[in-house]
């Protein structure tokens, strides 16, 4: 989901672990088995089909799985983690209701859209809905996101192996950058897809060492609750929803409006059916409902996430001696930050060996993050501003080519972007700030131009915009007048996440307005244009031959009734 709160600091005192011999080797052997995935992945990429979209060849469990772990990068385990210590388990909400109920609305309401269109990328979506215009703003506004998100990544890892490890961050970066660079180079779309689902397993097993022995410690997750009842009497840090009926009864100074509307709907819906990153994954699949069980599978793993993400930052909570703080605070003392909770925990649990595999886990997934950005980048940059703007009618090899090499064009930019994050000290509110700028609004320009015949090319696009410059221009103003927090987020109390999600859900209820409105006042496309692109101009193919255990919307159920369960058991 989108981003955390987070800022690896580079001023951290001295590293915090040091690895034997096996633990070196354990990193390298992984080095040298996604650099062997991308070789042999080359001999199947001949196509700029097999290259952007893997062919469109991927089952429903490995689209699955690569959906998720395109969103599991070691961004998401260092950051949440020191997330969860420092607002307790509201963190976990980013998993659930920020997830899982836009996951399933993207397999059964949006996949047959993107599918049955054919379409390369969601930009290429808005193409054919509304027109060149909305693609061309969509598609750079979401190709410059995607490789400062990429260079934030590099930066990142370097900056947590040089903490964690001492070592430099310059040799982090480049070597991260290479390795991407070249298995996305060698095999495209499909060399990304494979070794995600292979850093996705890695992640589990490394994060699963410190959940399970963590509990132990504790004695149990009713030892957990204890535990941290006692050490902060004052604040629920173990219940999701009792405390969000007030903007004070929270670490996080948020109501439930903002969860559930700003959070729930506007941010994650926008990230989950309209981020390309996540989306190229399950359109890559080999046919309909394959697309459509892709990210059902990805729901029920992402609703264990919080067990190898936030429950590492509550025992943290519980059982470290120290009291961690925040960046700026720890950046002055030379103590411990919230981002170095999950660090802490490693060096706390796992000795040789097990060390190697969990620094792995965080390897494979900065790794995973970048290379899932930069996929995206160069199907956005080749299909939707090089094919569309600069040169429309090469040969499919020509576009092959370009892709290639686009990829290393989008490490290059990355490494740019990473040592010039290096200059910010808040660069995680900027990330944060990404999403509310382009996701949020592209979500209203997207959900209308599926489900309403009447919306206009030219509301589409004068939607998308007045929602972007709305977001950057609610930031601008608390930036300049903290004051205006009481008018953008409705309290004085709101933390920079909180802030965050009603960002959002003013970006996207300025483009619906502006879209609804200008569409009204625009001349409609035939419906005969919209077909395959629209609810009610569109035939979906019948699921109904199937026996009901093989339709995904079984399946999707049956994730939607555990998800209700989960809410109440952690209320």
């Amino acid at each position: 989901m989108p981003l955390m709160p987070c800022l690896l600091l580079e001023s951290a005192p001295g590293r915090l672990l040091s690895l034997s011999p096996v633990d070196l080797a354990v990193i390298i052997l992984y080095f040298v088995a996604v650099i062997g995935i991308g070789f042999y992945l080359k001999r199947f990429t001949k196509t700029g089909e097999d290259f952007f979209l893997a062919g469109r060849e991927m089952t429903a469990w490995v689209a699955g799985l690569s959906f998720v772990a395109a969103n599991l990068g070691a961004l998401e385990l260092m950051g949440w983690a020191g997330s969860a210590y420092q607002y307790g388990i509201l963190a976990a909400h980013w998993y659930w209701i920020g997830a899982i109920p836009a996951m399933l609305f993207l397999a059964l309401v949006m996949i047959p859209f993107y599918y049955i269109s054919k379409t390369h990328s969601v930009p290429g979506y808005l193409k054919l809905r509304f027109g060149e215009p909305a693609r061309a703003l969509s598609a750079v506004s979401f190709g410059f996101m995607t490789v400062l998100m990429s260079g934030i990544n590099m930066f990142s890892m370097a900056l947590v192996m040089k903490v964690m490890l001492g070592w430099d961050i310059n040799v982090s970066i480049w070597i991260s950058a290479l390795t991407v660079a070249a298995y996305v180079f060698l095999g495209g779309l499909r060399s990304a897809i494979f070794n995600e689902v292979l850093q996705f397993v890695l992640i589990w097993l490394g994060a699963l060492l410190v959940a399970i022995i963590g509990l132990i410690e504790a004695g149990g997750w009713s030892g957990v609750v204890a535990r941290i009842h006692h050490l902060n009497p004052g604040q629920d840090y173990t219940h999701m929803w009792r405390s969000v009926g007030t903007f004070t009864d929270n670490p996080m100074g948020i109501n439930w409006i903002g969860v559930v509307f700003g959070l729930g709907l506007v941010i994650s819906f926008g990230y989950w059916t309209t981020d390309f990153l996540v989306v190229q994954r399950v359109i890559a699949a080999k046919d309909l409902r394959t697309a459509k069980l892709a990210p059902v599978i990805g729901a029920a793993f992402k609703m264990c996430v919080p067990f190898i993400v936030i429950l590492p930052g509550l025992l943290g909570l519980a059982v470290l001696p120290m009291k961690l703080v925040g960046e700026d605070v720890a950046a002055v003392t030379g103590g411990h930050s919230y981002n170095e909770v999950l660090p802490l925990m490693l060096a706390r649990y796992c000795g040789p060996g097990l060390l190697g595999l969990g620094i792995t886990a965080l390897v494979a997934g900065f790794m995973s993050g970048m290379a899932g950005n930069v996929s995206a980048f160069t199907t956005v940059w080749t299909y939707d501003i090089y094919a569309a703007l600069i040169r429309k009618k090469a040969t499919d090899a020509h576009y092959l080519a370009m892709g290639r090499w686009c990829t290393v064009l989008g490490v290059l930019i990355s490494i740019g972007t990473a040592y010039l994050a290096m200059q910010f000290h808040s660069i995680m509110d900027y990330v944060q700030a990404l999403f509310s700028f382009f996701i949020a609004p592209l979500f209203g320009t997207v959900i209308l131009g599926m489900l309403w015949k009447r919306a206009t090319g030219a509301g589409g696009f004068w939607g998308l915009l007045a929602g972007t410059g709305t977001a950057v221009g609610l930031w601008g103003w608390v930036k300049v007048d903290h004051s205006a927090l009481r008018y953008v987020a409705f309290s004085m109390n709101a933390k920079a996440l909180a802030e965050d999600m009603f960002r959002a859900l003013w970006s996207w209820g300025v483009c619906m307005v502006v879209t609804i409105v200008v569409s009204l006042l625009t001349k409609p496309r035939p419906e005969s244009e919209l077909v395959g692109l629209v609810y009610g101009c569109t035939d979906v193919p019948s699921e109904g031959n199937l026996p009901l255990y093989q339709r995904p919307i079984f399946w999707a159920g049956a994730v939607a009734v555990v998800f209700v369960v989960l809410q109440i058991i952690f209320w």
